[in-house]
């Protein structure tokens, strides 16, 4: 996952950013992106599928000091054994799609799930939808064990009413609202507090053909609700917002409050903010070292004991 930087309006064309890159072995990469988030620093983390590798960035906007994200990337390589020395330079807007070519290939994501960059072709199986989602400033391309992991859900709450409402939580590129209406939900919406990442994703959902609406929002003060509410933001965030993200998720048959972005080792106390809000696991999906988690609220009356899940 990864921050990202304030958004110029949407008549200006996208400002140069600031790059702090620090390359990785491959069989590191999880590790040091767990160093980050533990210390509630968000960063992207791409693997180079040719093998070689991985690449640990921060964007910051043109003119930002980058002294604080380099330190972030060092104390991360000490604390996985790595003495890192971060780069930093500056990307021209044109030089993104190159760049994301390394790291973006068509995947599989769940059974029906498939994500492709533009510059790839994949002729789909007759029960697959296949996303087409271009890299840009927001997060979410599928290629992130926590996107992955959300996906899979949705996968399989489709088998059910596909007239429930899906409401994506801090929806960055739009990947898992656009997921959701490709795989049948009718009326799904998402919001962020990011005017890019609202843009993004309705440009996102207009070459997916995907029926979704997008607005403008705070976590703190969650402007819609859904039967089925995802939220994929970080760890951190989710605990001190729990109020407001459980109040988001409707009270009604088939409802579940899907919450993703969280290392294994921080997942206790997510579910636990959440079990005080009056919601209980359903099931976990570990993925990396990323776990992410389908609740759903307790019954009236129903003991909080009652909150066994299933893990994966």
């Amino acid at each position: 996952m990864t921050s990202t930087p304030s958004a110029p309006p949407d008549n200006q064309a996208p400002r140069p950013l600031l790059a702090v890159t620090a390359e990785v072995p491959r069989e590191c990469a999880e590790a040091v992106a767990a160093f980050l988030a533990e210390e509630e620093v968000a960063a992207s983390v791409w693997e180079d599928w040719d093998g070689g590798p991985s690449r640990i960035e921060f964007f910051l906007e043109a003119g930002t000091d980058p002294a604080d994200a380099q330190a972030a990337l060092r104390r991360a390589g000490v604390a996985c054994g790595l003495q890192l020395e971060p780069a930093v330079e500056m990307r021209p807007p044109e030089t993104w799609t190159e760049t994301w070519k390394r790291f973006f290939h068509t995947v599989r994501i769940s059974p029906r799930l498939v994500v492709r960059p533009p510059w790839e072709t994949y002729t789909p199986a007759a029960d697959e939808q296949v996303l087409v989602m271009d890299p840009g400033l927001s997060f979410g391309t599928g290629l992130h064990a926590t996107t992955q992991a959300c996906m899979q859900m949705l996968d399989e709450l489709a088998q059910g009413d596909l007239s429930r409402r899906v409401l994506d939580i801090g929806c960055g590129s739009g990947i898992l609202s656009i997921a959701a209406a490709r795989l049948g939900f009718t009326d799904v919406a998402g919001y962020d507090n990011d005017p890019i990442a609202v843009r993004t994703a309705r440009e996102h959902a207009a070459v997916n053909k995907a029926d979704v609406t997008y607005t403008l929002g705070d976590l703190a003060a969650v402007p819609a609700q859904g039967d089925i509410v995802v939220a994929n933001v970080l760890a951190v965030v989710l605990a001190a917002e729990a109020a407001a993200v459980a109040a988001a998720v409707r009270d009604g048959p088939g409802h579940a409050l899907l919450l993703s972005g969280i290392l294994d080792s921080q997942y206790a106390d997510v579910a636990a903010s959440y079990a005080a809000q009056g919601f209980r696991e359903v099931k976990s999906v570990l993925i990396g070292e990323w776990r992410s988690g389908w609740f759903d609220r307790l019954a009236a009356g129903e003991p909080a004991a009652a909150t066994a899940g299933r893990r994966q």
